[in-house]
């Protein structure tokens, strides 16, 4: 069993003396993991980072094994982001949610294209909060869990959609929003890709989509969202960017 494929480096754990067992997001067979044999000599030592962007050999003797990975480097960006505590806060929530949330060895392209987007704006503050917000609602589409803000659930109208039912996660406009405000979700007009990111708005947009997260993809399998997730939020909090 065997196959090439190009991944991004989700997780690495030291295996015996000189090995590794690393996670990684790869386009067409998903979130997968591997022994790598000599992951601390220096030639990959700084490959094997989180968010580092490889190409992935896998081969097993049976498709259920670990089996072992050969490793190419291809965009290895990690290294951009260890002297920014803030960007890297963001990196290892990323990594964290899609092991938490992604069933492993099953392909989810649009999560991992979403994936190299954010990545590739880690450097830019400006962008990638709003990046890292969309992307994991992306993540939650793709888990059969989208969130429908198309049209309001109420009225059918599709302009001045401002919240989110917590119930059926389909959007409710301003107007039928306003009694109700104080259970509903906000949602903001970045997210639809119909408005500027306003104050306050990606503490809304987290709000949301860690909301469905939790209760739609994590607590059916007895998990919870990620400590790395919430230290994101205090980092964003602390340089001013919620």
């Amino acid at each position: 069993m065997d196959w090439t494929d190009n991944g991004i480096i989700l997780s690495v754990r030291p295996h015996g003396e000189t090995s590794a067992i690393i996670e990684a997001l790869t386009l067409e067979h998903g979130r997968h993991a591997g022994l790598v044999k000599g992951a601390r000599s220096r030639t990959l030592r700084p490959v094997l980072q989180p968010g580092n962007q490889v190409r992935l050999h896998w081969r097993a003797r049976l498709a259920e094994h670990l089996g072992q990975f050969q490793i190419e480097p291809d965009e290895l960006g990690a290294g951009i982001v260890m002297d920014d505590r803030t960007s890297l806060a963001a990196l290892n929530s990323a990594c964290a949610m899609a092991i938490l949330a992604l069933p492993e060895r099953e392909t989810h392209e649009a999560v991992y294209h979403g994936f190299r987007v954010f990545l590739s704006a880690l450097e830019d503050i400006d962008i990638w909060p709003a990046l890292y917000v969309r992307w994991e609602a992306g993540l939650l589409s793709d888990l059969g869990y989208g969130l429908d803000w198309d049209k309001c659930a109420v009225t059918g109208q599709t302009e001045d959609l401002s919240h989110i039912s917590p119930r059926t996660g389909r959007a409710v406009c301003a107007e039928e929003a306003a009694p109700y405000a104080a259970k509903l979700l906000e949602l903001p007009a970045f997210m639809r890709g119909t408005g500027q990111i306003g104050e306050g708005d990606i503490a809304k947009g987290l709000d949301l989509t860690g909301y469905f997260l939790e209760r739609r993809v994590l607590w059916p399998v007895d998990k919870q969202l990620p400590d790395a997730r919430e230290r994101l939020v205090n980092e964003l909090d602390r340089v001013g960017r919620l």
